[in-house]
């Protein structure tokens, strides 16, 4: 079952990136906020640090979603039936994905809240 080639290891991340993009919505979301980002943080020609912290919490977020729906897929694979430790693993795994959220958002405000504003008052 081990793959032998870098190349299958490396192909079967890239399956499992595409697969947890098409069947898990919060990974949808995630991959539209970068493509929102990354094109705001071009426009607003933030600093290069600025770039390195929301490129890590963009990339800690979308880890923590794969972590969790891979945390989830195997919780549903060894048990069909309510199991209070399952429970507490799967919320766990949920609780990584919100606390990584919400330290990416409070970084982006950081980022970009300045700029943006900045931008909003002049439209008045």
């Amino acid at each position: 079952m081990k793959n032998k080639h870098f190349w299958d290891n490396f192909l079967n991340a890239i399956r499992g990136i595409v697969t947890a993009v098409k069947n898990e919505r919060h990974m949808k979301f995630h991959v539209f906020a970068t493509c929102l980002i990354i094109p705001l943080s071009i426009y607003y020609r933030i600093s290069k640090l600025e770039f390195i912290a929301v490129i890590l919490t963009i990339s800690a977020v979308i880890t923590a979603e794969m972590i969790n729906t891979a945390i989830e897929a195997v919780v549903d694979l060894a048990t069909s039936e309510y199991n209070e430790k399952a429970k507490i693993a799967k919320d766990v795994a949920a609780g990584a994905v919100l606390v990584s959220a919400v330290f990416s958002i409070v970084i982006g405000f950081l980022v970009f809240f300045d700029r943006v504003s900045g931008d909003i008052i002049k439209l008045f």
